[in-house]
């Protein structure tokens, strides 16, 4: 008799990192991506309340003892995977010398060794050219052979390339166990493609590691021969990370590249509007 309406419940709000992905665990949908901070999105509704005997009150019925109950909310099972925010991803076989690139390039400082494995977690370092060109790199575990099909760690960490817009392919000029590297460069576009093939259709350019542990000219011919078997049509680097020779050009270009993608994009976004 009091005509009061109870008070709304409390929205429950779970605080997740900016680049999480919800889906619904029992069909796939996406529900939704969180790429901004402070982004807030909705899963489930609340129920709604019920209607007390006051809603019913006539002018024949003074005292209705009518009511309806409430509804209550939507239930839904989540599945959440953070999908890391970086322009540039690290694509290789382990040893190749991810860690020790995203190590001389940026100030993150990823564990570097002479064995396989070394990454066992994804690492970001921001690469800062001038106060104008900056980027985001993400280091993964290496890829193997059979990585599609769940062999070694890599495969498990590939999601994190999907939001990248350029891919740095690093190739050993000099493995120690003398492998080839043209069937390197093979083995991880097949095992790309098996995975997601949207990731071969991003940009990728071939960056030759370790320059420095052959002289000039054998570094050069062994990247022209690899070149050449592959009939690589995309931007070629020889780099050596541990002597910092070949980096800057690298990076300027690469700077320029995602400058380039940001301003068609803006483009697309602008002319869609109109």
């Amino acid at each position: 008799g009091s005509q009061c309406t109870g008070a709304r419940g409390e929205d429950l709000q779970v605080r997740v990192p900016v680049g999480t992905v919800v889906e619904d665990a029992d069909t796939g949908e996406v529900i939704g991506d969180l790429v901004d901070h402070r982004q807030k999105l909705l899963v489930a509704r609340g129920g709604e309340g019920g209607r007390g005997n006051i809603h019913f009150k006539s002018s024949t019925n003074r005292a209705p003892r009518q009511f309806t109950h409430g509804t209550p909310g939507e239930a839904r099972r989540l599945r959440m995977q953070l999908k890391v925010l970086a322009d540039v991803g690290l694509l290789g076989f382990p040893n190749a010398g991810k860690s020790t690139l995203i190590s001389a390039v940026s100030a993150a400082r990823p564990k570097v060794a002479d064995y396989p494995f070394t990454t066992l977690h994804p690492n970001l370092g921001v690469v800062r050219l001038d106060t104008e060109h900056s980027f985001v790199i993400a280091d993964i575990p290496g890829l193997i052979e059979g990585a599609a099909e769940g062999a070694g760690l890599g495969i498990h960490f590939l999601k994190h390339l999907s939001r990248t817009g350029l891919l740095w392919h690093l190739v050993d000029l000099a493995p120690l166990d003398g492998a080839d590297p043209v069937l390197s460069v093979r083995a991880i576009s097949a095992e790309l493609g098996k995975f997601d093939p949207e990731l071969l259709d991003k940009p990728r350019w071939l960056v030759f590691t370790k320059a420095d542990q052959l002289d000039d000219d054998e570094a050069a011919e062994r990247v022209r021969q690899a070149v050449a078997e592959l009939a690589w049509d995309g931007p070629v680097y020889l780099i050596s990370s541990v002597a910092r020779r070949g980096l800057e050009p690298l990076l300027w270009a690469t700077a320029e590249q995602l400058r380039a993608r940001r301003e068609a994009a803006a483009a697309e976004r602008e002319a869609a509007s109109d």
